[in-house]
């Protein structure tokens, strides 16, 4: 090709002419924000050296993994740690969570950056018989990566267990453990709602599968706990459902949205609130969203949305169906913008979508500026092409 194009497949595989752009946009750090609390969930770093299968514990590159968190913090931004868009329970065990928490939290401390880790039971695996658990093994499992976060010094958020999920009969005994769980808590703690379309095994969460039933369990938890809960993480890609959620919350508690889809709006708020934020997006969003929230602390709306609104074309496109998989992309944008020397992922989840998907994520990006370095974005995007045959 000439003039610097490269041939990308679109939908349909047929190849088409794409000039990437030569200047990324002009971003810089910054101070923490004053409007709002922004957690960016954070990808891991896979070791490409280790000789793993996707069966294996995973091997992870700490050094790369913790320079994107500091990346991260340089912008302003929070760092959820060990949550879903770390591949929780998609290729990261507890083992390797927890030692991530324990790297990440001691990082934090160093640079004064903001954290948070996640607290789940995927110490408890699934057998050939399901999950023959009882509620009080999934409430020890939960207090066990409690007190590992605790000890760390980092804010606890207690993430959706596929253990109880499994075994829970009702409301009943979602309002138990959690219960149990937010009298014991040192400190306050986010309760994360992770809707099914982030993981199948999540159906019913909170006891049934009629949401509104559901969250009348959630807002049961919370009202019986307000002391004990500094917020909630919505991601349930239902943006109505989360304004109706965040109004009937108790003074204090905060609702941070996970929706991917939606996520301007809700942090723009209305005339009844706003939601902070808690978003895998951000973690390739980084730069560009933190100087959204930094023009939305002048009290200039208009202009927050006028920086983040094209970015949600991108973040559908990662977050499409299925949605549990939009790790890959966040990680494949990563290696693009330079964060990382190569595209593997532990449990090798880069083979998770298709070639025609990583060129229009590459050209949204693109035309989003976010590469800080355009011409080596281009120069990966071709090798990637090339090991698919589409030759340049």
């Amino acid at each position: 090709m000439t003039n610097g194009q490269i041939q990308l497949p679109d939908a349909d595989g047929v190849l088409r002419a794409y000039t990437p752009r030569t200047e990324p946009l002009p971003l810089t750090t910054g101070a923490p924000f004053t409007s709002r609390t922004v957690y960016s969930a954070a990808h891991v770093v896979a070791d490409p050296y280790a000789d793993t299968t996707p069966d294996s514990p995973a091997a992870v590159d700490w050094d790369a993994t913790l320079a994107f968190r500091r990346h991260l913090w340089s912008h302003g931004l929070g760092v959820a740690e060990a949550m879903d868009t770390a591949q929780r329970g998609m290729g990261l065990d507890w083992a390797g969570a927890a030692e991530l928490i324990r790297r990440s939290s001691a990082e934090a401390k160093s640079v004064g950056g903001l954290i948070a880790c996640g607290v789940g039971t995927d110490q408890l695996s699934v057998t050939e018989v399901g999950y023959p658990y009882s509620l009080d093994e999934v409430r020890a499992a939960y207090e066990e990566q409690l007190a590992l976060v605790e000890e760390s010094g980092s804010r606890a958020i207690l993430m959706a267990s596929r253990a109880l999920a499994a075994i829970a009969k009702g409301p009943e005994d979602y309002l138990e453990v959690y219960g149990h769980l937010l009298r014991q808590a040192a400190e306050p703690v986010v309760l994360h709602w992770l809707g099914p379309m982030f993981d199948p095994a999540l159906e019913g969460y909170w006891g049934s599968t009629d949401l509104d039933a559901a969250t009348s369990t959630f807002l049961e938890v919370i009202a019986a706990h307000p002391d004990k809960v500094d917020g909630i993480k919505v991601s349930l890609l239902d943006a109505q459902r989360e304004i109706d959620l965040r109004r009937k919350l108790p003074d204090g508690v905060r609702c941070y949205t996970g929706d991917d889809f939606n996520y301007p709006e809700l942090i723009a708020g209305d005339d009844q609130g706003f939601s902070h934020a808690l978003l895998g997006i951000f973690d390739p969003l980084g730069p560009l969203a933190a100087e959204a929230v930094r023009v939305l602390d002048t009290g200039n709306t208009a202009g927050f949305r006028e920086l983040l609104d094209p970015t949600v074309e991108l973040s559908r496109h990662l977050f499409q169906t299925p949605t549990r998989f939009y790790k890959t992309g966040v990680v494949f944008l990563a290696w693009l913008a330079g964060h990382q020397e190569h595209f593997t992922m532990v449990g090798g989840l880069q083979s998770s979508r298709s070639l025609p998907h990583f060129a229009r994520a590459y050209e949204l990006a693109d035309g989003l500026g976010l590469f800080p370095d355009p011409a080596l974005a281009a120069a990966r995007m071709k090798n990637l092409l090339s090991l698919y045959g589409v030759n340049q």
